[in-house]
Order: C-alpha cells, then structure tokens, then sequence
C-alpha cells in the first residue's frame, strides 16, 4: 500500500492511541520522583538529594542507603541511565534500593550504596512524549551538523504512527541488503562476498537542509555517555564542546571526588565485563595513557563475572556497547575504582521455528522478532509500509523496523526476576569487599620500660583494597596505620605512621613497634574505601 504524506493524519492518531497502552509500562519522571521520596521518608536509613537540575528542569537524584557513619564505611555506587534510552536501567537501580531498605538492610552493617538512578533525565522522557524517537541528549541546543544553525534538520513522522523508526529506499547505488532470514531486518551488503546493496538506509524523516545527509540535526543534545573525559570523543555529535561540559556530568564527578569511601562502582548501561570480563591487553596497559584493564584487576574482573553468569544465569549476551566518553569506562580508567557494567536484560536467543530459515549469524534484530512473537508482545515492530517521499521522487521507499525502546527495554511485567538476580549480585559483590582489620596482638616485655608491640594487618575480604588502578590513582587513599601515643610514651623502633598502597584479599602483613612508657595507646588502621579498625594496647 502506498500512502501520501498528507493524508496520514487520521491514521497517525488512531497509531498513537494503539502506543498510547504501551508506553504507560515504564514509571514517569514525576512517578519515579515519588518513589525515591517514598523510601527516604519511610526509613532512617535512606537519604536523597538533588545534585542539580538538567537544563530541562529535571532533578539528578542520589539516594545514600546506609547505617551509622555512611561516609567513612566502604561504598558501592549503583547507576542507572547513562543512557537516556535505557528505561531498564533506572528501573533497575530504583528496584535495587528499594529491595536494600525494605528486604535487605544488614547489608548496610558494613556497606553505604549510593544510588544514581537516573542520569539523563531529560533524555529518558522522550518515551512519554507523543512522538516517540530513542533520544540520548540532554535539552541542549546543539548544532550538530556544525553548520551554523540548531536543529534545523530533525526527525519526521513520514507515516503518521507516532514514533520514529527507519526508512529504506530501493537503489542499486545503496549498501543495504534484506537480511536472508528475516526481510524485515536491513543489514550491509557483504561486498567481499561478491554482494551488491539494493537499499539506502536512513532514519525516518527528510533532508531539510539539502545537504544529503537525514535528521543529522535535530533536538539532538549532549549525550551523559558521551561527556566523561576517558577517550573523550572530540568533535562527535552529543559528545558537547568539551568532557563535563554538562550539569549532570559536573554535578556527578563534584559528588563522587568528595567520596572518599566508594570502591566500586555498577553501572546499568550498554557496556558490559560481567558477561564477559574485561581481556588484558600489555600494549594497551603499557601505553603512558592506559587503554587496556590490568593485569591483576582483569582477575578481579573474572571473578566477578564468574559470579555473575553464576547469579544471573542470562546468556548469550550482545557485544558491549562501550564507547568513548561514557561512564562505565570513566570509573575504572580515570577514578581507579573497580568498574562493573551490564544493559540488566537482553532478549534470549531463539531457536528457528518450523518454516523459519535459521539465524546463521544470530542476528540481535532477527532474534529478537522471533523472541517477541514467540512471547505474544505486540507493538514492537512497524511494518513496512510505502509512502511518497518529495526527496526521492520516482523511486520506492519504505518506512518501518523495530519500534523505539522496544530491543533494550522489556515490558516491564517481565522484569521482576532479572531485577531480583541483579540485586542479589550487587549485595554479593558488597559482600565480598576489603576490610581491614587489626588482629593477633602480641605484647612483651623487653626490660628497662619497653615493651614490644606485634600485629597483623589483615584484610578478610575477597577483593583487594585498592585495584591495581587505584594503585596508580591520586584520589585513592592508601591504607594508613597510626599508632597513637599517650603521655610520657616513645616509639623506640619503628614508625608511627605507616601508608599501604594495597593489601590484596586474604593478605596479612606484620608490624612491629618497640614503645617505652607504660599506660595504654591506640592503634587504628584503614580507609575509608577499605575499612577501618583500631585496637587498644596494655604496655608491660
């Protein structure tokens, strides 16, 4: 059927009420708002705060989740949409908290979370929006062609069905191929293969700045995942004038160099190393600006990825959607922290059924069509449909493909035991942290006033104190062990003050003092990352 684009009107509003169902799964801002609220006016031991507000008046919330003296007791920061698309992930962060409060609170005996569910705000509302496109930006104006003008080229509804998904025109000079198990799916021709394209492939609206290129310019924004200064890409559409360039981003990093006590971060977001973790790399490590995981903290990295597949149980998971500029990567590179990421959910790979071709190279849009209409979803894919377009007069174009939010974004009824996997992993991973203790004090008596101080320094957490990164990190405090003197007493033989630059799990090392006088002193140990003790000593 083909359609002019003046008289869709009619069939565009009765496609809207249809997505109208749909897009009412996911909570709004406001909802959201409310939630976060809920919990820490319910309980002592949550807290929220607004770090700043978005350009488009959105708060950036953090909610802090601990007991007694939060700021000085090791923390895992909890993030949730780095990417504005990424529904899940805020959904999952605000679940983790409140599955902390309300099911889980002794985790809090050792552990502060710091909980960001939502940093594109601005972005993740374009869901609730009556046209529907998967937007990354924040509300910045932007001219992201360069050309000196904002937005003067965006998206177009060409069909009229309220959300924006691709376009495809049929020319012997294109690059794109219908997939061989699924027509429905475009995919680039395989020249090495002797392959020739049939199709242009173009996001769905029109050229309105002449220049052949489509919706290059649109309300595009600056992209939270693409403003963070590791690989920092220079000159890309939404990664901003300069890294941090943004409130949000600003407002994140301001908070997060005051907090002396995180140690780890879990990111919900595209880029994963707990499917798979992270592969070593010794030139990239090697390289003055370090691009590849370290050596040791790549084990550490396995061990919880082990952890992960163990827990979570999902396979088959998408390449990592890692890039330049995001958030993920930031965290481990540039703020030494141990840095775990996962997208939370993925549609499962299918088996072909019968009269189906196989999925030879398991195609992620092929599998997912066949998952969707295997689960009876409706509403994730727009059919391709012919239209007249005035940029291509005279030849055949189609717009459809797979609707916006639906590959990354379940219906939210199927999320409950992906969310409840994911908070039992974040609570093992909690569990597993440092923390440094004083044990098997020995004292004795040498003769003429001294006595002789031995103690193990030890660490009975799985993970080290530091990674190897934070190691290397000026932000990263060492461990510091302080013998306090009282009146009248002197450190004969040995040091009152010793700094660690880490102590791996299971480690112990031996100290030793000679100390005249007699009384009692304290001896305390730790940071504020790794855990902190302190212990009271007898003099002979």
């Amino acid at each position: 059927m083909k359609y002019n684009l003046r008289k869709l009107s009619l069939l565009g509003m009765g496609v809207c009420m249809m997505f109208s169902v749909w897009a009412q799964d996911y909570p709004t801002l406001n909802e959201q708002s409310q939630r976060l609220r809920s919990l820490a006016n319910s309980s002592d031991l949550a807290s929220l705060k607004s770090l700043t507000k978005t350009l488009g008046g959105k708060d950036i919330w953090m909610l802090t989740l601990g007991k007694g003296d939060v700021e000085n007791k090791p923390a895992m920061a909890v993030v949730g949409g780095v990417e504005g698309s990424h529904l899940l992930g805020v959904e999952m962060a605000i679940r983790f908290a409140e599955d902390v409060v309300k099911n889980n609170s002794q985790a809090l005996d050792n552990t502060t979370f710091y909980v960001f569910p939502n940093m594109s705000p601005d972005a993740y509302e374009q869901y609730f929006a009556s046209l529907k496109w998967e937007r990354s930006g924040n509300a910045k104006e932007t001219d992201d062609d360069r050309d000196g003008k904002n937005g003067e080229d965006p998206f177009e509804d060409l069909n009229g069905d309220g959300i924006i998904t691709m376009m495809r025109v049929e020319d012997v000079t294109g690059d794109w191929v219908t997939h061989p198990a699924d027509d429905r799916v475009m995919i680039k021709a395989d020249k090495g293969e002797g392959e020739k394209g049939k199709y242009h492939y173009f996001t769905e609206g029109r050229d309105n700045d002449k220049d052949g290129k489509f919706n290059e310019d649109g309300p595009g924004g600056i992209h939270f995942n693409k403003n963070l200064t590791y690989e920092y890409p220079y000159f890309v559409a939404g990664s901003g004038e300069h890294s941090v360039s943004e409130l949000e981003n600003r407002a994140l990093l301001d908070e997060l160099y005051t907090k002396f006590n995180i140690y780890g971060f879990f990111t919900f977001g595209p880029g994963n190393n707990l499917s798979s973790p992270w592969k070593y790399n010794r030139a990239g490590a090697s390289k003055r600006v370090v691009t590849s995981v370290l050596n040791e903290d790549a084990g550490l990295n396995a061990l919880a990825s082990k952890a992960y597949n163990d827990i979570v149980g999902m396979k088959d998971a998408p390449a990592s959607g890692a890039q330049g500029g995001d958030f993920f990567q930031w965290a481990y590179f540039h703020f030494g922290r141990m840095s775990f990421g996962t997208p939370g959910w993925w549609a499962p790979m299918v088996e072909a059924q019968e009269g189906e071709t196989a999925n030879k190279d398991k195609n992620r849009e092929v599998n997912f069509l066949r998952w969707a209409a295997q689960e009876g979803l409706s509403n994730y894919f727009v059919e391709w449909t012919e239209i007249q377009h005035p940029d291509f007069p005279g030849q055949k174009v189609e717009v459809g493909g797979i609707a916006p939010f639906k590959m990354m974004n379940p219906p939210i009824s199927m999320i409950d035991n992906a969310a409840q996997k994911h908070n039992e992993f974040i609570l093992k991973l909690a569990s597993m942290q440092s923390d440094v203790q004083l044990v098997n004090l020995k004292t004795e008596a040498v003769g003429k006033g001294l006595t002789r101080v031995t103690v193990d320094l030890y660490n009975p957490g799985t993970l080290p104190t530091h990674s190897q990164m934070g190691t290397r990190s000026k932000w990263l405090r060492r461990i510091k062990v302080e013998v306090k003197l009282g009146n009248g007493q002197e450190i004969v033989s040995g040091t009152k003050i010793q700094m660690f630059s880490s102590l791996d799990g299971d480690e112990s090392r031996q100290l030793t003092w000679l100390v005249k006088g007699k009384g009692s002193l304290q001896i305390e140990a730790g940071a504020a990352h790794a855990g902190t003790d302190q212990i009271s000593v007898n003099l002979k």
